[in-house]
């Protein structure tokens, strides 16, 4: 993969036409590291978030090797780069055959449930296994996230009682998760979750082996500025230790946003302006959905080289290259005043989703990757924790 030393010198050195993907290692051993070292258990990387080989291998490099994965592809990217890192199937909904490959053919122990029939297909298409972890997912309040996943995962408190019992009788390791949804803006949903499943622990009197708090952890967005993840680690501290449990089971989590999005940012082309509307050549079948959907609003920047830059700043909204009207980013997202067409705009915090999301709709597709080294727009990780925690 070829390497620049910024965007600047990526966009002066190849000008490029099409949208542009950067990656940047250091973001990625930085977040990756601060976590490892300070939430209190186990980090398993959410694959779904960035499953490109080289963010994975970064990963691999800075010490995580356990991963929550939600497909077979996703089991066979992670052994492809360390056959003997250990993945967890997370998704509550699988098919047989892949509950049945992931076990028989890739050595998977750990699956997610969050009801009787699911419990059902993991039991008759492991063989009915002895070995097995598995993980009972509650649903929790998600009001604080800005992505809603309870509506799709989890089972209520009522069901998730019964749910535990039955399933304990059928595995080798049980746990309790659940999941405060997608960029959670408020670390007391973490607690909040801890103590729907101490009532859980009350009620049916088991212990679990393992409890996960899920991902959810925030990254920073200009409309979007958490409190500092240390506040997020203390705050899932108190909530574990207000269990009163005479021995703490292992504790793991599921990040995904808060490690890699820093890490990847997208070069766009400005095709044309309409006073205060810009149609650039990348939008939301690409690696800008999330700015389209959910309206996440992306850090952005003009990229110059010589020419002079307006000092006066105005909110643009952005439309794709696609024939499509949804194709459209609301933002607002602020930039020169006298930014025209030919002009480059890096949005950050892309590392998250990004390539995941891109589809060749219209015929419009972009596979330009490169390594930056410069640091991203915007960070929630500081100079002094690069010094604390990548070690050369």
């Amino acid at each position: 993969m070829q390497k620049f030393k910024s965007v600047d010198d990526l966009v002066n050195q190849l000008k490029p036409t099409e949208p542009v993907y950067c990656i940047r290692k250091k973001s990625i051993q930085l977040a990756s590291k601060f976590f490892q070292n300070k939430f209190p258990g186990k980090v398993l990387y959410a694959v779904k978030t960035n499953p490109h080989p080289i963010v994975l291998k970064t990963l691999v490099d800075s010490g995580i090797n356990n991963f929550d994965i939600a497909s077979i592809k996703e089991i066979e990217a992670i052994k492809k780069i360390n056959p003997e890192a250990k993945c967890s199937f997370m998704h509550t909904v699988k098919s047989r055959e892949d509950i049945n490959e992931a076990y028989f053919k890739h050595g998977i122990k750990a699956f997610s449930l969050d009801t009787k029939d699911e419990l059902i297909k993991i039991l008759e298409s492991t063989n009915k296994a002895n070995d097995l972890e598995l993980h009972v997912r509650v649903a929790v309040s998600n009001e604080h996230a800005e992505i809603d996943l309870s509506k799709k995962f989890g089972a209520l408190t009522s069901e998730a009682i019964g749910l535990l019992r039955l399933t304990k009788q059928y595995a080798k390791k049980i746990a309790l998760s659940f999941h405060v949804g997608s960029q959670c803006m408020h670390p007391i949903s973490y607690t909040k979750g801890i103590s729907e499943l101490k009532y859980i622990i009350k009620k049916t009197k088991i212990t679990p082996d393992i409890i996960n708090i899920g991902g959810g952890f925030p990254t920073i967005y200009p409309d979007l500025i958490p409190q500092s993840l240390n506040i997020y680690f203390k705050e899932i501290k108190k909530g574990l230790a207000e269990l009163n449990l005479e021995k703490l089971p292992d504790i793991i989590c599921e990040p995904g946003r808060a490690i890699v999005a820093e890490s990847g940012s997208t070069i766009v082309r400005v095709n044309l302006r309409k006073k205060q509307k810009l149609y650039i050549n990348d939008g939301t079948y690409g690696t800008l959905f999330d700015a389209g959907v959910p309206n996440i609003v992306y850090p952005s920047r003009l990229i110059t080289s010589s020419r002079v830059v307006s000092k006066k700043l105005t909110s643009f909204d952005f439309f794709g290259p696609t024939c499509d009207s949804m194709d459209y980013m609301k933002g607002p997202f602020v930039l020169p005043n006298n930014i025209k067409e030919n002009d480059y705009i890096e949005l950050g915090q892309l590392g998250a989703y990004g390539l995941t999301f891109r589809t060749q709709f219209n015929g419009f597709y972009s596979d330009n990757i490169f390594e930056v080294e410069d640091d991203p727009i915007m960070t929630m990780y500081n100079k002094e924790a690069l010094k604390e925690f990548l070690v050369a």
